[in-house]
């Protein structure tokens, strides 16, 4: 007996039309060729793209370049260059007439141009999710699930700075109460900082703390010890964090801050086993090769469920390109808050150069790009760097600005260029035969140096420059403020 298979009806097609509002159009365009001042309410954000009709979109552009070239838009004038169709029974010339005719009050002109703007970004959005969803479908065999969600990312991302109304010049008054309003935060704060404090108060007084949108690079040869300065700096910051929800449902930093940390070179391991050492005081080599006491473990445990509640995120992905770590910057910030990067190191990023292609030009598109990033997501960005091999060709070793490479781009970008110098280091290479008069005169040198780091300011924008000494334990790899005279305490006569 042969089956029957049952057929449901075929659902009716809904059409769905793109939002728009032909009558806003109407009004705006008509306010326009009436007073041209009408456009000036408009200029700073609408463009002829974001009208939804093809022929409000050529009114628009042609207005928008006879008030720019200084000349008067009206019916008259745009005849010219507008040519004549048929608008269902009504001449281009009919049409524009009636516009003017029909238009409104200039004092109307923004409300329309933000209801026209803000509908072609939700056409946008729309189109952003069509192209996501036949992307998914018909993917090439090259592209990733991954690459396709970061292209998704970028493009959302994208489209939520444009859709925004802000920009153009504000008034000095305005900027004037920024500036005094930051005063008053850092004057409220116990170190009086204006940015975030790095937890080493030499370097605080130096450089006011991490500055909002700042790019700082932080510079050394290997050996000298930048990742850790880098990683401590990070878990000071991160450690320190408090924060306070208003009344908005907004968040409000009050210290410290949320880190990301671009680990390119070292795992996450690693990297948590240099902040565990530093913590609990145990050498990273005794936890790397288990040979640690139980009292010592007791320590790494303590350390470990203490910072299990900081906010600090590690992204250790090798080779990445700054448009990637863009991209993932842009997704931290948006789900759990960011408010200081760290990118380790520099030299491991990638352009969107082709392989091959020059390096300097391909590093200054990373350094212009982590700036950009700095700028756009208002937290400081903290870039390492390697120096170039002629350092050690000099008697004194102390970095210069010339030092870094390729540093064209990197110092012009920078707003801080720090450098981290150990004498020890160059001093323990030099050790001379044990027992010689020179080998004295080297351990009394070495007495002098031992554990002790500088951190050579070569750059900065909003401050002196100069030198910060610090303390570096290098079995625990960790940089702490040089206990100086005038910090100690008191001593019993």
């Amino acid at each position: 007996m042969a089956t029957t298979v049952l057929r449901l009806p075929e659902p009716e097609a809904v059409i769905r039309v793109a939002p728009h509002n032909i009558e806003a159009e109407q009004a705006l365009l008509g306010a326009i060729l009436v007073n041209n001042d009408a456009y000036y309410r408009v200029s700073d954000f609408l463009e002829a793209e974001h009208f939804s009709e093809d022929i409000h979109t050529r009114i628009y552009d042609i207005c928008q370049q006879l008030i720019r070239a200084g000349k008067l838009a009206t019916p008259i004038t745009l005849k010219t260059f507008l040519g004549d169709h048929d608008l269902g029974g009504m001449t281009v010339s009919q049409y524009i007439a009636r516009l003017a005719a029909e238009a409104t009050t200039v004092i109307n002109a923004e409300a329309y141009g933000r209801t026209i703007y803000d509908l072609a970004i939700r056409r946008r959005l729309i189109l952003i999710g069509e192209d996501v969803v036949n992307v998914a479908y018909d993917a090439p065999v090259d592209a990733t699930p991954r690459t396709q969600i970061e292209e998704a990312e970028r493009r959302l991302y994208e489209l939520a700075e444009s859709g925004r109304y802000e920009g153009g010049f504000q008034s000095f008054a305005d900027a004037l109460r920024i500036a005094v309003d930051m005063a008053a935060e850092a004057y409220k704060r116990d170190r009086k900082l204006s940015g975030i404090s790095t937890g080493l108060v030499d370097m605080d007084r130096m450089m006011g703390g991490l500055q909002s949108s700042d790019l700082v690079i932080l510079a050394g040869r290997p050996g000298m010890g930048k990742t850790a300065l880098a990683t401590n700096i990070a878990f000071n910051i991160a450690k320190a964090y408090a924060s306070e929800k208003l009344p908005d449902g907004t968040t409000k930093r009050l210290d410290g801050g949320v880190v990301g940390f671009f680990s390119l070179e070292m795992s996450s391991e690693q990297l948590a086993t240099r902040v565990i050492a530093e913590q609990s005081g145990v050498a990273s080599y005794k936890i790397r090769r288990g040979e640690i006491r139980e009292d010592e473990f007791n320590k790494i445990a303590d350390a470990a469920r203490e910072m299990e509640r900081i906010p600090f995120y590690i992204d250790q992905t090798g080779g990445i390109s700054i448009a990637q770590l863009t991209a993932r910057a842009r997704r931290l910030k948006r789900q759990k808050g960011l408010d200081i990067l760290v990118v380790d190191y520099l030299q491991l990023l990638s352009g969107s150069a082709k392989k091959g292609e020059n390096r300097v030009q391909e590093l200054t598109e990373i350094t212009t790009g982590l700036k950009a990033l700095a700028k756009e997501l208002a937290v400081p960005i903290i870039a390492l760097s390697q120096l170039s091999r002629q350092v050690e060709q000099r008697d004194d070793k102390r970095p210069q600005l010339s030092d870094l490479r390729e540093s064209g781009s990197i110092e012009q970008d920078a707003d801080v260029v720090l450098f981290v110098y150990r004498e020890e280091y160059y001093m323990k290479n030099k050790e001379p035969k044990l027992g010689t008069e020179e080998y004295f005169k080297w351990q009394t040198e070495m007495e002098q140096v031992h554990g002790r780091a500088e951190v050579i300011i070569g750059k900065q924008r909003h401050g002196p420059t100069g030198t910060v000494a610090l303390q570096f334990e290098a079995e625990i790899t960790r940089f702490t403020d040089l206990a100086q005279e005038d910090r100690l305490p008191e001593r019993m006569e």
